[in-house]
């Protein structure tokens, strides 16, 4: 397993080891046998609102963005192989994360380990396009930010 973290904001790097923990945690209670590698980044508005609108054609500002590296038809035998398997990117907005904190009346710390389980389960297949997936992903978040 590796995770490759980079924040553009200084102050942050001991969320290394927080997503690093919080990796570690999912594979487990999702019975994950292959060894991922993972890139997250802490950015800034402008770069993701750059991102956002490049990669995803959306003009604004988000909370996090990934991008998964494995095709639907075979992310469930990779994930159950005991190889190395790149999953794929995940950046996180720091200022939209601090935002969202205040909003929702928790801490900061809270907000970042939220966004960081909500861009690995996208990396992981998981989505909340239609009802059905929102009640399946979203407890998911919740259980693993718990564990």
């Amino acid at each position: 397993m590796e995770l490759d973290f980079n924040s553009l904001i200084d102050g942050y790097d001991e969320y290394e080891e927080v997503y690093l923990d919080l990796l570690t945690k999912t594979l487990s209670y999702l019975k994950i046998k292959c060894s991922p590698i993972v890139s997250v980044s802490l950015v800034d508005e402008k770069l993701i609102h750059q991102i956002n609108r490049d990669y995803r054609h959306i003009d604004r500002v988000t909370d996090v963005i990934s991008f998964a590296f494995l095709d639907n038809e075979d992310r469930e035998s990779i994930l159950k192989s005991k190889g190395d398997v790149v999953l794929g990117d995940i950046y996180i907005c720091l200022d939209v994360a601090k935002r969202q904190a205040e909003e929702y009346g928790h801490s900061l710390n809270r907000e970042l380990r939220f966004l960081f389980i909500h861009g690995l389960l996208h990396l992981l297949g998981y989505d909340h396009m239609t009802k059905e997936d929102e009640e399946i992903m979203f407890p998911l978040q919740e259980k693993i930010l718990s564990l």
